[in-house]
């Protein structure tokens, strides 16, 4: 008599590509990416996501990125006032 506690156990199969010639597994999904993000394969906890984003801000970008920043955040400010019908002359002394 079977044991109804127990589940059954599933089907496996030592099936392997008959054309591929690649190295690793090929069924193993990954982004191609992947091995450029820092965030990709870090560890969970606390500690650790702090210790990632330290380093992440070691990490120096686009010398530009900063200037070009600023001057969309500008724009974009500049445009919401506009929409919004501010009058700016408050600030222009009269």
């Amino acid at each position: 008599m079977r044991n109804p506690f127990k589940l059954k156990k599933n089907k496996s199969f030592s099936y392997s590509p008959r054309y591929y010639k690649g190295e690793g597994n090929p069924y193993k999904i990954e982004h191609k990416l992947d091995k450029f993000r820092s965030t990709a394969h870090t560890q969970r906890g606390l500690l650790n996501k702090i210790g990632s984003a330290k380093e992440d801000l070691k990490m120096e970008g686009d010398k530009n990125m900063k200037l070009r920043f600023l001057i969309i955040v500008a724009i974009l400010v500049l445009l919401f006032l506009f929409v919004i019908d501010f009058d700016l002359s408050i600030f222009l002394n009269p």
